[in-house]
């Protein structure tokens, strides 16, 4: 059995999003032939969102080696929180030892943290292994172009400091890699244009989801989100608002605003619940989601918990919603990881997505209403003629929710679940070796 040696900052007890990237796939590598070993960080790294439960479901088979990082106290003082500068040194050394001690067949690497990336080149150059990048979200994307964290979620003189870096460092590293994955082809689709003297491997395997997830954690008690026995229809969004993402956020709550206008009785029953829209685990995050539901007019029925909740909460507060809201960006490549555990969630689903976002492509080809409703736009539609659609979605949840087991085709969606990914990222590591070998 060959072996990998695969390093992300974050992992379980950690709850952020990019924790399930490894903690999905890890541990049904070995069913594909490949013997990982997961290099993180000690849980102290982690200034907040620590879930006990998700870490007991990492199963105690995979081996799991952490080492620590620089106190995020310390480094804010000098203007640096990013986790993978925190922990770049440890992880460096770690990685070192590993390679230096064991005998690894690959290494592979997943952002973000971005700057996890840059020690891929010198050891893949150092121990002779083939190196896979790995890419959650685009290291060099709208932030800092048009978007960024000036006042309004502008770009501002930090963010494009930070895009700069990114466009000088992102080629130094895709030219080491033997590989890339992505979430999506329309993730890595752009290193390539940005870079067309490259040729790596490259496959898309979306984030998925564990079916195992809704049948081990809680009911979510004790998140006090909403009581799900008032007779009231719960519409729960859950994860972080990205920039890009607002209009359409604003496109549902004008649904809403609209059925307030010519629906009373249903908007009457309607409770919107936004919740995790930060990426922060402090209390007293920012709110994103209510300043767009007071310029509308319906913040009397929207209610927004912005600080991240761990994630086996957040899956007990799915299985108590009435329906489910799930939303996309503007940009085309965006592909929500949410999505699979929604459909795991059997709650019924409102989707919000870009025509060509792989969301879209997923739900047509696997699901159908009324226990899913998609509603999309593009550019030559843009998500503000998605209004009136919307509010019949809303109003439908409301009146008559439905979740049927025969409206998701089970088939269909099982590629998109862990152990089925595992498989395909364990053949992307069968071609590294062999380019390597040949």
């Amino acid at each position: 059995m060959r072996r990998a040696l695969l390093i992300s900052p974050h992992f379980p007890p950690d709850s952020s999003a990019a924790t399930h990237r490894l903690r999905l796939l890890a541990p049904h590598l070995q069913e594909w032939g490949w013997e990982p070993t997961v290099l993180t960080l000690d849980p102290s790294a982690y200034h907040s969102g620590l879930d006990a439960a998700l870490g007991h479901s990492v199963p105690a088979s995979l081996r799991v080696v952490r080492c620590p990082a620089v106190s995020e106290g310390m480094t804010r003082v000098v203007g640096i929180g990013d986790l993978g500068l925190r922990s770049l040194p440890s992880v460096y050394r770690e990685a070192t030892r590993l390679l230096r001690d064991e005998s690894f067949d690959l290494l592979f690497i997943t952002i973000f943290p971005s700057y996890t990336a840059l020690i891929g080149p010198r050891l893949a150059r150092r121990f002779r292994v083939p190196f896979v990048l790995d890419y959650q979200d685009p290291w060099i994307s709208a932030w800092g172009e048009s978007v960024g964290s000036g006042e309004g979620g502008r770009a501002d003189l930090k963010s494009r400091l930070s895009r700069q870096v990114a466009e000088w460092l992102e080629p130094r590293v895709v030219r080491a890699a033997t590989a890339i994955t992505a979430v999506s082809e329309g993730t890595y689709e752009p290193i390539l244009k940005r870079n067309p003297d490259i040729a790596p491997i490259t496959e898309a395997i979306p984030i998925g989801a564990e079916p195992s997830d809704f049948t081990s954690f809680g009911d979510g008690a004790g998140t006090d989100a909403f009581d799900a026995g008032d007779g009231l229809a719960h519409i729960v969004y859950t994860g972080t608002l990205l920039p890009l993402g607002v209009e359409t956020l604003r496109a549902v709550l004008q649904a809403a605003a609209l059925l307030r206008e010519r629906r009373p009785a249903v908007f009457d029953r309607i409770r919107l619940h936004f919740i995790g829209t930060s990426n922060q685990s402090v209390a007293g995050a920012a709110e994103r989601v209510m300043p767009v539901a007071r310029e509308v007019g319906v913040a009397d029925r929207v209610q927004e918990l912005s600080s991240r909740l761990p994630y086996s909460a957040v899956v007990g507060i799915q299985r108590k919603a009435t329906a489910l809201l799930a939303m996309g960006s503007s940009e085309p490549h965006y592909t929500a990881s949410k999505i699979y555990p929604m459909l795991l969630a059997e709650r019924p689903l409102i989707a919000a997505y870009h025509e060509a976002s792989s969301v879209t492509t997923l739900l047509r080809a696997a699901t159908r209403p009324p226990s899913v409703r998609l509603v999309t736009y593009d550019e030559s539609r843009p998500a503000a003629t998605t209004v009136p659609a919307l509010a019949e979605a809303l109003a439908a949840a409301v009146e008559q929710p439905q979740w049927r087991a025969e409206d998701v085709n089970r088939a269909a969606l099982a590629p998109y679940l862990a152990p089925a990914l595992a498989g395909r990222l364990a053949s992307v590591f069968d071609r590294a070796v062999a380019r390597c070998a040949a």
